[in-house]
């Protein structure tokens, strides 16, 4: 255990508030914050280690997530759809012309040898 020889004699500490917290586990606990500071309004609570939520406080704000890219989102993001219809067009005209095999799949000519 380490000691601290320090004390507050002669100091002037900077005014304080007690601000209560509660956790799910039915802890409650009081953590001293300056009057001046932002209070947060969750604290890891100090019996369990559960989150535990200001007591008469707002609760915590919902992060706001980002809605799910899907792969045409990215696609969209590096072309424009007439660059997509000419790529299309492309390959389109490719296969069309005989010039791809697509009947035989080269993993599959390994299973027949």
């Amino acid at each position: 255990m380490v000691t601290s020889y320090e004390t507050d004699r002669g100091i002037d500490l900077a005014p304080r508030q007690a601000v209560e917290y509660a956790c799910q586990n039915g802890h409650r606990f009081e953590m001293p914050f300056s009057v001046e500071a932002e209070i947060p309004p969750e604290w890891e609570c100090k019996a369990c280690g559960a989150m535990a939520l200001l007591v008469d406080g707002d609760g915590p704000e919902e992060k706001k997530g980002k809605p799910a890219r899907t792969h045409w989102d990215m696609l969209m993001e590096r072309r424009t759809r007439e660059e997509l219809e000419e790529v299309l067009a492309e390959r389109l005209a490719v296969l069309r012309s005989g010039a791809m095999n697509i009947a035989v799949h080269p993993r599959d000519s390994r299973k027949s040898a």
